[in-house]
């Protein structure tokens, strides 16, 4: 069976953290009925709640009405079975955390429990589809779909191919981006980091090295990017709402695949995840935040 995006009746979304329950959202905006799973039930209560409140801030702000919220919510399942959440799903969005071990888990296990026509994507910000797609029967239906976070703000995806998957599958992941309101822009050749976060990651680790020198303190080096640069958020800032955790996962496995030193976590980096000061989530990262500052993850 070729997919087109029409054939997609049902997405699930594996794992409800601080992508994913913002993903699932995005496609029950978009018309489709889905399922977010995670091994958690807390972890699900806690989604459903944070995208109640969104919700209800874009209500307040007439950015959508009451209806379509509860259309939105009605097409939207919170499930702790896998099997429950996979079984009859057309595709499936991977958004677990940042570790190789367990996406490919995750994966093997969804080869299993999906029909064999469905998509497997993963929101990896790091790791290409390759390096997991290796451990299904359907390499040609794996793909990567990274969002950005706040998915439900931010525009863009990136889909990217590894050289085995089929240019249905990119068509198909790219068709459904734009019925669910993104933009899709798709890399036909793989590289750690993709495009985007390949030149934030230099930003950056510049900056963090910057930092580790004595060069600058973190706060100054955020203020001459934000008004020198014209940046939004300086890179300390933009660490904190990412999460400092986010941003360990990702040089820890990028230092794993280049075993380039310039690519491995700073030790107050390493820091602040011991201390579990992972930025806005936390309230403490390398800033302090107020309850009413701390972003919904």
């Amino acid at each position: 069976m070729i997919l087109k995006v029409d054939d997609i009746r049902k997405i699930c979304v594996v794992g409800s953290g601080s992508m994913g329950h913002q993903i699932a959202m995005l496609c029950a905006l978009g018309g489709i009925e889905t399922t977010v799973q995670d091994i958690s039930q807390e972890a699900l209560e806690n989604a459903r709640r944070k995208l109640e409140a969104i919700l209800d801030d874009w209500v307040r702000k007439g950015k959508i009405s009451e209806s379509n919220k509860k259309t939105a919510f009605s097409r939207l399942t919170f499930s702790a079975d896998l099997m429950e959440a996979a079984s009859d799903a057309d595709f499936v969005i991977e958004a677990v955390v940042e570790k190789l071990d367990v996406k490919r888990k995750v994966f093997k296990k969804l080869d299993e429990l999906t029909p064999p026509h469905a998509i497997l994507a993963t929101n990896s910000s790091t790791i290409v589809n390759s390096l997991i797609a290796d451990v299904t029967c359907r390499p040609d239906k794996v793909c990567n779909m990274h969002f950005f976070y706040p998915p439900l703000v931010m525009d863009c995806v990136e889909v990217v191919m590894s050289d085995a998957t089929s240019e249905e599958t990119a068509q198909v992941t790219l068709d459904l981006c734009k019925r669910i309101g993104r933009t899709g822009v798709l890399l036909r050749k793989e590289i750690s980091g993709f495009v985007a976060n390949r030149i934030l990651g230099a930003l950056q680790k510049e900056a963090m090295k910057l930092y580790e020198m004595g060069i600058a303190d973190f706060r100054d080096i955020d203020l001459v990017v934000t008004k020198a640069l014209r940046h939004p958020l300086g890179p300390f800032q933009l660490m904190d709402l990412s999460g400092i955790d986010v941003i360990h996962y990702v040089m820890k496995q990028q230092y794993a695949e280049s075993k380039d030193p310039n690519d491995c976590p700073p030790r107050f980096v390493e820091e602040k995840v011991e201390k579990g000061e992972l930025g806005r989530k936390t309230g403490k990262g390398f800033y302090d935040y107020d309850k009413k500052d701390r972003v919904r993850s």
